[in-house]
């Protein structure tokens, strides 16, 4: 990846003087100078480690947006296979910054009712288009999205096309297309622990407590006050207008039960009892949750009819902040970090792609965090551990007994580059989580 630097300005120069953006020239893409990382800054003291960090987060307030290159790296990568990138995620997390980032683009706001009614005939809106990208944001607002994006696919094959909303296309009965082979998804989550110096944020415990949204994140101190409003938005616009529920008081109970338990096991006959709502009901909420990415649901992993493991999955909340804010956390202890780490790790998972992502865990309750099937006969085995020195191979040494081919990873928030260990005879790679993504990718 080349260099980057801090944003100057915004707009559709924002991550520097762009030349035509040219798919198969992905370096031109990206801005040319490194902002400070971790690895430089270690040169210097703890005074102008904080005061850089401090004067680089007032620069990124001020400019309200944050290069994301690895986020332009994937829309480049789905381009190349399909001539529309889904670009999905949750409410806030910054879909919008990113697809105004596109240079060359025509960008729309389907909210608007003027962008609904120059829509109304895609050909002639097609053929007036003079840009190489469209960007049509919040698609799912207008009447027949699906038809739109067909015609553009079928009609004008050299035209680029991408479309966000807060949802996978299943979630409304207006895409009547699945759009097979003409689309790519690119979810996007949270921001990355490799993305927070360009956030300017030195302390990961920070992003743990605040979250991942940009605006919980960039904000001058902590507000609790931003996720109740979080919440009352995402009920209002992604779940009444997609799905029309009106159970606003029980659906929310519910999420605030699976974001205090994240990370733990799902029970679902549990959750009805304390909600007072039927099992049905509460597997038809998840399935919303998990439409509407809010939730992410990991399975068990086992192969060749193996029987070894629970079989209940595991549950994460999208948000850190969330999941601290349900809990009524407002700083956190050194016990606390262990769980919210494996949601930053799950999300740099998901960053690289993984179509795949289990758990492992058998009935004497030795576990593997995350397994990641790469083969048929091959899978990787990560761990996620706040302090790697903590590490320990027992569930480990289980799961490769069973599974013996594969790589294994202990990711932990190293400042300074990867290493490998022996332990136990086990060869383990110590690393962050951006170069695991970079290893998955």
């Amino acid at each position: 990846m080349m260099a980057r630097q801090p944003p100057a300005r915004m707009g559709r120069q924002f991550f520097g003087r762009f030349r035509p953006f040219e798919l198969v020239q992905l370096p031109e893409f990206l801005p040319a100078q490194a902002p400070a990382t971790p690895h430089r800054l270690e040169l210097l003291g703890p005074a102008m480690q904080k005061r850089n960090f401090t004067n680089r987060r007032l620069k990124v307030k001020c400019a309200c947006m944050v290069e994301r290159p690895l986020w332009n790296e994937r829309l480049v990568a789905a381009w190349k296979q399909a001539s529309i990138v889904w670009l999905t995620g949750p409410r806030r997390v910054g879909k919008t910054v990113l697809a105004r980032s596109v240079p060359n683009t025509e960008f729309l706001n389907c909210d608007l009712p003027s962008v609904a009614e120059r829509l109304r005939d895609p050909e002639s809106f097609f053929r007036s288009v003079k840009q190489r990208f469209v960007v049509f944001d919040e698609v799912h607002q207008l009447p027949d999205p699906s038809r739109l994006l067909k015609i553009g696919a079928d009609g004008f094959p050299k035209l680029k096309i991408l479309a966000t909303g807060s949802s996978t296309l299943a979630a409304t009965q207006k895409f009547r297309d699945s759009l097979t082979g003409r689309k790519r998804v690119v979810e996007f989550v949270p921001v990355l622990h490799e993305e927070l110096p360009a956030f300017g944020i030195a302390d990961v415990r920070e992003r743990l407590l605040r979250g991942g949204l940009p605006p919980a994140l960039l904000a001058a101190e902590h507000n609790p006050e931003f996720y109740g409003e979080w919440l009352d938005s995402y009920f209002a616009r992604d779940v009444q207008e997609l799905f029309r529920l009106e159970k606003r008081t029980g659906f929310l109970r519910l999420l605030e039960l699976l974001l205090r338990q994240s990370g733990g096991m799902l029970d679902v006959t549990k959750l009805a009892a304390e909600c007072q709502i039927s099992r049905p009901t509460v597997t038809n909420w998840l399935e919303v949750y998990q439409i509407t990415h809010v939730a992410h649901l990991v399975r068990p992993f086992s192969a060749d009819g193996r029987r070894e493991i629970v079989a209940q999955p595991r549950v994460f909340g999208f948000d850190t902040g969330l999941v601290c804010h349900a809990r009524g956390w407002d700083h956190l202890r050194t016990e606390d970090c262990g769980v919210l780490w494996e949601h930053l790790v799950l999300d740099s998972l998901i960053a690289a792609g993984a179509s795949r992502i289990h758990f492992w865990r058998d009935k004497q309750q030795r576990e593997v965090d995350f397994v990641v099937p790469r083969s048929r006969d091959a899978v990787d085995a990560i761990e996620c551990k706040w302090k790697p020195d903590a590490f320990e191979t027992r569930g480990l040494q289980a799961f490769r007994q069973q599974y013996p081919r594969g790589k294994n990873y202990v990711v932990s928030p190293l400042n300074g580059p990867g290493y490998e260990r022996i332990q136990s005879g086990l060869k383990t790679v110590f690393l962050a989580p951006g170069e695991l993504r970079r290893a998955l990718a």
